[in-house]
């Protein structure tokens, strides 16, 4: 008995009671010979398969395991050079249903001689490392049968006959090839490869060799790639029906190469059927299936060809809408249209036929940077064209549209090099809304500068929320006033007034004129009540962004007219006068000359004629003279008179705001330079140049010449000093 109460029992190993002579293992090995006969034969039924495994059990046990192993491979090689003359000599029409019914056979004699010979496999087999029965049995069939002379060219020739019938639309029966490629992997993965699938594949590139010639030569780029996905298509079906798994992708790379590598750019560049025409048609289900075609080649890039090609023709069409030039400058709003529904059209197409392709997205953009840059006014289009969006563009529509709108414009702002240029023109349009009372909603304006904050930072907007702080400081201060003073009329003129902070608003240096005199005692009214409120400060009438509603007699008619300040000084000269010259308005008035011309056009040359000119005409000369037209009539009894090219700037505006944005960068360029030098300590030119450049980029692109200039600037006040060896390097001065 065992420790803890169990009995330990132990099997012998099993003794044979009699020993084995060479004669009585020839006698086994008989017994053991015709008993694979007849399992090669199918007759398998009367046969003990528990004594003849007791009989190879013996062999193996008393040492004859070469005898019965050789006996073996002899035997079935015997065997298989009888089946393989049965294979050669079928007919066309029965070679393959023999090889087939003669494998499976082979096969099923392999397992029931395997299972008699399992303990050969297990002891002698693995002792003297020979192959395993099963395996040696697939070898000999391998080397006797399907490596036959007779039989492997005429095997290899069939099965790729059918195949080639099947892709010229014949219908064959996949089941024999499916069993004969099964075979030959199951002989072995080498085998499959060797003597099918580099064959196999070499025909698959001859025939879709010759087919895509054909075809591109006789079909359009759109029809010639659907023909090319079919064949995909069919040939993915082929390797689920007939192939081994492993080939698929080697026969779709094989495929893609003919179909498609070869010839790609002559696909793409097709004349009225490639890439290009389907952009300008919008044929999205076409280009969808050139992206998913081109994007199974990687070496040539295949979408990259696609997108060369995108990029090539939107550059082109932006470059045509910037070199229409005169026409952008009559209509800027119409301009920047073009831009956006240009842009919206390549974005929905790179979103439905490209999926999306951030690389895509990433040319659009490149492209709609290159283009927009070359129109130097194209900060102030993008701005003039928010400014009517926020004056009634947007009038109506919901919240989703808004904000939809607004980020289409904050996309077309990114891509603008001359960021500043834009804030300029932007801070000057917003300030003709903010005091005309023009915009939409203050919160649209408001997400505007959020989107623009969130852009380029703080400082970008800092200003433009600064306009809005005053909008609401001055409504406080208009309420003080009207308390302090019973009223907000001062002898009868009702008088509103935004106090704006000269840091944050677009000043105009050469404003300025003689107001009358009860509009000026209003003024000075205002001004003491204000310096009582703030001691120290200083006001500055701006009277170039100031507007006037003044009540009108014409005859019998009666009207409310809203004017600005320069044409409500010029109109009630003539409450006094009949007729005035030029050179009288100009010394009453004191309005600057390019201004007065702008106010007298506006008033004798607009839509409404409140003074007559003399001569007529639409320029405005110092020789005219101007007289009330006391006949004027109008069906509006309130209208408000729009100064004439209000919208766009003159030359000289223009000329201007170049210099206050030159003004503006020279600190931001010497700020720069400062930070870099001041955490480098030493640096040589041109990277000083490269780094200065890259810190700006986000806000405006700096000219070399100009970063030189503020270089040497910064030397002169000795923030830096050139090396005494190399006057190519920089160092900083604490």
């Amino acid at each position: 008995m065992a420790a803890g109460g169990k009995t330990k029992f132990v099997i012998p190993p099993f003794r044979q009671s009699q020993a084995m002579d060479e004669e009585y293992a020839n006698r086994t090995w008989q017994t053991l010979h015709s008993a694979i006969h007849e399992i090669h034969r199918q007759n398998a039924s009367g046969l003990s398969f528990e004594e003849l495994y007791r009989n190879a059990y013996n062999m193996v046990l008393h040492k004859f395991g070469d005898k019965l192993y050789n006996g073996l491979v002899e035997t079935i090689t015997l065997h298989l050079r009888g089946v393989a003359q049965e294979v050669a000599v079928a007919a066309d029409g029965d070679f393959l249903p023999q090889l087939k019914e003669k494998w499976e056979k082979h096969r099923l004699s392999s397992i029931m001689i395997r299972d008699i010979l399992m303990y050969m496999d297990r002891t002698y087999v693995v002792a003297q490392k020979k192959v395993a029965v099963f395996e040696r049995g697939l070898q000999i069939f391998r080397d006797e049968v399907c490596r036959n002379d007779r039989i492997k060219g005429r095997l290899l020739a069939t099965v790729l006959d059918l195949i080639h019938r099947e892709r010229c639309s014949e219908t064959i029966e996949r089941g024999v090839i499916k069993t004969v490629t099964s075979m030959l992997v199951e002989l072995g993965q080498d085998v499959y490869q060797r003597d099918f699938e580099v064959p196999f594949l070499e025909a698959t590139a001859d025939f879709y060799r010759k087919e895509s010639h054909e075809c591109l030569a006789q079909n359009s780029a759109s029809e010639y790639m659907r023909k090319a996905e079919a064949r995909l298509g069919e040939e993915h079906e082929r390797v689920g029906h007939y192939l081994d798994k492993a080939s698929e992708g080697r026969l779709n790379e094989v495929v893609e190469r003919q179909l498609i590598a070869e010839h790609m750019r002559a696909l793409a560049e097709m004349e009225h059927s490639g890439v290009v025409p389907m952009l300008e048609d919008d044929r999205t289900a076409d280009l969808k299936r050139a992206y998913e075609l081109f994007g199974r080649v990687t070496s040539p890039d295949g979408l990259g060809v696609i997108r060369e090609l995108m990029s090539g023709h939107v550059k082109g069409r932006g470059q045509q809408l910037v070199a229409e030039e005169p026409r952008a400058a009559r209509d800027p709003v119409e301009f920047v249209k073009g831009l956006l529904a240009l842009r919206d059209k390549y974005q929905s197409i790179i979103q439905g036929a490209f999926s999306g392709d951030k690389t895509f997205f990433n040319a659009l953009n490149s492209t709609f940077e290159y283009f927009i840059n070359l129109n130097q006014r194209s900060p102030e289009y993008i701005s003039l064209f928010v400014d009517e969006q926020m004056r009634k563009g947007m009038r109506g529509t919901s919240e989703d549209e808004v904000e939809a709108m607004l980020d289409k414009v904050v996309m077309l702002f990114r891509y603008l090099q001359e960021k500043d240029v834009f804030e300029k023109y932007y801070k000057q349009h917003l300030a003709k809304r903010l005091l005309g009372g023009r915009s939409i909603s203050d919160d649209v304006e408001r997400s505007m500068i959020q989107k623009l904050k969130q852009e380029c930072g703080y400082q970008f907007t800092s200003k433009l929320e600064g306009m809005f702080m005053d909008m609401k400081v001055s409504a406080d201060t208009q309420d003080k006033f009207r308390a302090a003073n019973g009223s907000s009329k001062v002898e009868s003129i009702d008088l509103s007034v935004q106090v704006l902070t000269t840091g944050f608003w677009p000043t105009q240096v050469s404003g300025g004129c003689n107001l009358p005199a009860p509009v000026a005692r209003c003024c000075e009214v205002f001004r003491e009540h204000y310096l009582k409120q703030h001691s120290g400060r200083r006001l500055q009438w701006q009277t170039s962004m100031g507007n006037a509603d003044l009540k009108a007699q014409f005859g019998a008619s009666r009207h409310e007219i809203n004017v600005s300040t320069y044409m409500m000084c010029v109109l009630l000269l003539f409450n006094d006068n009949d007729r005035l010259s030029y050179a009288d308005i100009a010394r009453d008035t004191a309005i600057a000359p390019a201004e007065l011309k702008r106010t007298l056009q506006s008033l004798a040359c607009g839509k409404f004629k409140l003074l007559l000119k003399e001569p007529k005409g639409r320029e405005v000369d110092e020789s005219d003279a101007f007289s009330f037209n006391a006949s004027f009539s109008s069906k509006q009894l309130r209208f408000k008179v729009g100064t004439v090219s209000a919208q766009r700037e003159t030359e000289a505006e223009k000329h201007e705001t170049r210099q206050k944005v030159d003004e503006d960068r020279k600190p931001q360029i010497e700020a720069a330079i400062v930070r870099i030098m001041k955490s480098r300590k030493e640096m040589e030119h041109n990277a000083l140049i490269a780094d200065v450049t890259a810190q700006l980029t986000a806000r405006f692109m700096p000219h070399p010449n100009v970063i030189k200039k503020r270089i040497e600037s910064l030397i002169e006040r000795e923030f830096l000093e050139r090396d005494k060896n190399n006057w190519r390097m920089y160092k900083y001065l604490a």
